[in-house]
């Protein structure tokens, strides 16, 4: 009996999560003068934007937003030429570039702050980072979550051997969780809210940060698309930061009875009081910061460049990848951010 047969899509998801070659990426168009636009259940304010059509309204284009459960699936549609701007983590970013993809981040979501984290089981005997020896942990394959559960395994002289690390899809891990299967797992909301309901976080994001792993989520966008496409770009980022300027300004019109958290959780799942919790655990960076070379701006020099090779490094050495460029400068640009009003 013949193996089951792979789409382009697939077969590049498959590759980018299990390590192998890079399916060459098409060139991504926007049909009939729609952009496809990928997205996570992540709580972020902007998503308040896709629920009520600001988003549209702010770009004058017809925009067709999906959902995704990673970034790296995201990838995989933006490499097939199904999605020409996504919503991705740093690691999956990094993984993505190495291969070959040509994107740019174009603004800087989130950076490492406490809305993911790894949770352990209660009773799991998990105390102190050192105790993940020899139990079943979980993460999302080639997430941000997936390199920081192999940072902090590597920080505690710890290999995956040492410990049983599965890489599946977060809805996947929440089932596992939910069997008994799992002592621990990274994860970001929805998955990170009920985990927590029989478990403990161990580490957040930003711990793993100041261990010397940190991360990013960001907006990206296809090389091609940028070069055709500035206005809608410059637009779309002021959208973001204008509902992220919202959050960090007046919390009161995000908390568990406000409107936007009532629009989070029909979008996104979970409960307003979830989602107003959830957006709390954010780091969210105004978009004057993106625009210096802390963030976006400087090319090589910028930070996100530099996290990106640093994580291109790291997962060659943990045999994800077998390739770091000389330079990740060429996929960050403070163009859109700088000029948010």
């Amino acid at each position: 009996m013949s193996g089951p047969v792979l789409s382009r899509r697939s077969t590049f998801f498959y590759t980018l999560a299990g390590g192998l070659a890079l399916v060459a990426p098409v060139a991504a168009e926007a049909a009939s003068g729609k952009v496809v636009v990928g997205y996570q259940t992540d709580a972020l304010p902007s998503s308040v934007a896709i629920a009520n059509g600001d988003f549209a309204k702010a770009t004058g284009t017809e925009i067709d937003f999906r959902k995704f459960n990673s970034g790296a699936e995201i990838f995989a549609a933006i490499a097939s030429g199904d999605v020409q701007v996504g919503y991705v983590g740093s690691s999956p970013f990094a993984a993505a570039v190495s291969r070959g993809l040509d994107v740019k981040a174009f603004h800087l979501a989130t950076i490492s702050g406490t809305d993911e984290a790894l949770v352990v089981r209660n009773g799991s005997g998990i105390g102190k980072p050192a105790d993940l020896k020899g139990k079943k942990l979980a993460a999302a394959p080639v997430s941000t979550d997936h390199y920081q559960l192999l940072a902090v395994l590597k920080q505690e002289t710890l290999t995956e051997r040492d410990a049983q690390v599965f890489a599946i899809p977060q809805p996947d891990i929440v089932a596992a969780w939910n069997r008994g299967d799992l002592d621990g797992a990274f994860v970001w909301d929805p998955a990170l809210t009920e985990l927590k309901k029989t478990g403990k976080v161990l580490l957040t994001s930003r711990d793993v940060a100041d261990r010397g792993a940190p991360t990013f989520s960001a907006w990206v966008a296809t090389a091609a698309f940028a070069k055709d496409n500035p206005a809608f770009l410059k637009s779309f980022a002021g959208t973001v930061e204008r509902y992220s300027a919202s959050f960090r300004n007046d919390k009161a019109a995000w908390g568990p009875d406000s409107e936007n958290a009532k629009t989070l959780a029909k979008l996104l799942g979970g409960t307003p009081s979830d989602q107003a919790s959830a957006l709390t655990n954010l780091s969210l960076v105004p978009a004057e910061v993106q625009a210096s070379i802390a963030w976006l701006a400087g090319g090589e020099g910028s930070g996100a460049a530099k996290i990106l090779k640093d994580t291109a490094e790291f997962l060659k050495e943990q045999k994800k990848i077998t390739t770091v460029l000389p330079s990740y400068g060429g996929f960050v640009t403070a163009d859109y951010v700088k000029a948010v009003r």
